[in-house]
């Protein structure tokens, strides 16, 4: 899977644009200094759309992303980015506890009753969110709070305990990703504040996810179930992705070193060794990217390039490294350089995703995705992979 030729010091000198080139430009141009918060995406040339509506998913995301910087580096334009993003996230609460999906670029309504709804997903980013940037803001404990008691009581089924795709539909079938998020929220609420009852949480959330979603036959995390709790039928019921087998093998490893239920390591184990095995283009432009999904037995099912799972696989392969796995640091950085070499290089700002021969077939650079691209890049800094944020850099 390694890449030819790539170096210790190419990951270091693409790490170091990232810091100190890449993001400042970023945040330039995807604040919105007139209404508050930040677009909710870029286009082709790199441009936002003023007038577009900004969802709750960037502003969390985004939240949690500078406030994860400010803590990192210390450096004022995180924390004031985070800042921004926090001041704009009262505009899409629309009840105690619960975050609608979407408002108009000023924080009004959209009048668009789709946007009314308020997703388990984007709830689960909104209480890592506020967990992350409670040491800098007294109240946000507390909202953080609020928002589990409401997905609790509004967006959970209370036969099964799964959660609801929105407060609007309650036979949509059930989706492994909105509950991997909350187990992640939990295990980041635990590392902020110590306080025992969200590892418990997030152990809660982690072994009914896995109970339903995990196919012990091959290992791997199924992504949909029908609404009576079985696998899809068909090829849908085969479909993996590929980034979810590595961030659940992340979670995994991470609530283990948290101290929680540490037999779930070897769960990350299979999963990270399926992605190793089968989720890696083997050659060609895009040798060592992550497929968009794989089957469960490991036949390639989409020959497409999120940048997404791209990262995902960083934050394993860092984790790989940690654990003492030879070669992991040559994945983590070769695959580092693969992701500026097709994603970022040539392109106003970044792509979304690529064809097999690394064309851009999404080009618009979503700022949800710098909740990823960070978090992988600090995940690889903290492995001493490359250089993190240091604002004196």
């Amino acid at each position: 899977m390694a890449l030819p030729g790539r170096s210790a010091g190419t990951a270091a000198t693409r790490a170091d644009w990232f810091w100190c080139d890449f993001l400042p430009g970023w945040l330039a141009r995807a604040r919105d200094h007139r209404h508050g918060g930040f677009f909710d995406a870029l286009d082709h040339a790199g441009q936002p759309d003023p007038a577009a509506p900004k969802t709750v998913l960037a502003q969390a995301r985004l939240l949690f992303t500078f406030a994860h910087l400010a803590r990192l580096s210390g450096d004022p334009a995180h924390h004031a980015a985070a800042l921004a993003a926090r001041d704009f996230l009262p505009h899409l609460r629309k009840a105690p506890g619960l975050y609608r999906r979407a408002v108009a670029c000023d924080g009004s309504p959209t009048g668009d009753p789709q946007d009314e709804t308020a997703c388990s997903y984007d709830q689960s980013f909104v209480i890592l969110a506020l967990t992350t940037c409670a040491a800098a803001d007294p109240t946000a404990l507390a909202e953080a709070e609020a928002c589990w008691q409401a997905l609790m009581a509004h967006l959970t089924d209370p036969a099964t305990g799964l959660l609801h795709e929105d407060d609007a539909s309650t036979r949509a079938a059930p989706a492994q990703n909105p509950h991997m998020h909350l187990y992640e929220a939990a295990l980041q609420a635990f590392e902020m504040t110590g306080a025992r009852h969200w590892l418990d949480r997030a152990a809660q959330v982690r072994a009914l996810a896995l109970h339903h979603f995990l196919d012990p036959d091959t290992g791997t995390i199924a992504e949909f179930l029908t609404p009576d709790l079985r696998p899809l039928p068909g090829d849908a019921g085969l479909r993996r992705e590929v980034g979810h087998q590595c961030e659940w093998a992340w979670l995994l490893w991470r609530e283990a070193d948290l101290g929680g239920d540490a037999s779930v390591r070897a769960i990350g184990d299979r999963l990270a060794g399926f992605a190793q095995e089968h989720g890696f283009a083997p050659a060609g432009p895009l040798k060592g990217a992550a497929y968009d999904a794989v089957s469960a037995s490991g036949a390639v099912m989409e020959r497409r390039f999120l940048l997404w799972p791209q990262t995902e696989a960083l934050k394993a392969h860092a984790a790989r490294h940690l654990a003492g796995i030879p070669g992991a640091d040559t994945d983590a950085r070769d695959l580092l350089d693969l992701i500026f070499a097709r994603w970022f290089d040539g392109h106003p700002v970044f792509v979304n995703q690529l064809d097999a021969t690394g064309a851009a077939i999404w080009p618009e650079a979503l700022s949800r995705l710098l909740y990823h691209i960070v978090l992988a890049l600090t995940e690889g800094a903290r492995a001493g992979l490359w250089p993190g944020p240091n604002p004196n850099r």
